[in-house]
């Protein structure tokens, strides 16, 4: 089962090395990681996607909070959370079929950040769910190259913590 966990951590080298190599030690493979900084200049916010088949996500949460600059773990749920990915695509869109990959970008709401002879490139962003269907749609016409940012998410409305609890632990 996928879980998506959202870790605080003090803005310091080998931090991110040291969350990762936790996951990798215990076999645990991250689909997705991404980290940046907060509202704090010295708290980074790490969401993590990782597959934990067979053990709860406790135990490595207690794991996690007995690293060195971890501050906090939380698990987001899905129902109480807002996740969101972003994707940059580069698709084959040859003249003639081109407005077909323009009418694509507009109903999923993709901005078209470049476009050349034989190819166009969009940026779309929302629920992985989002990501995934356009994907899928502009297959057809030929994928050239493709990056997503990996799952960033926030706690909905007073779930997630608190900007004075932030401050308060740095």
């Amino acid at each position: 089962m996928k879980h998506t966990v959202s870790i605080l951590v003090e803005n310091k080298p080998g931090v991110l090395m040291r969350v990762s190599s936790l996951f990798s030690r215990r076999g645990y493979n991250i689909h997705s990681l991404a980290v940046g900084t907060t509202e704090v200049p010295d708290v980074s916010r790490m969401t993590v996607v990782v597959d934990l088949p067979d053990k709860p996500l406790e135990h490595v949460t207690k794991q996690l909070h007995k690293l060195i600059n971890v501050l906090k773990v939380i698990e987001l749920e899905p129902t109480a959370s807002v996740v969101r990915e972003l994707m940059l695509i580069k698709v084959h869109a040859e003249p003639q079929t081109r407005s077909q990959v323009f009418e694509l970008a507009e109903v999923f709401r993709a901005n078209i950040v470049d476009v050349t002879t034989d190819s166009v490139t969009a940026e779309v962003s929302g629920p992985p769910e989002k990501i995934a269907a356009f994907e899928d749609l502009v297959r057809s016409y030929g994928i050239i190259e493709l990056v997503k940012t990996g799952r960033i998410a926030l706690g909905r409305g007073e779930r997630g913590i608190k900007d004075r609890q932030l401050r308060a632990a740095v």
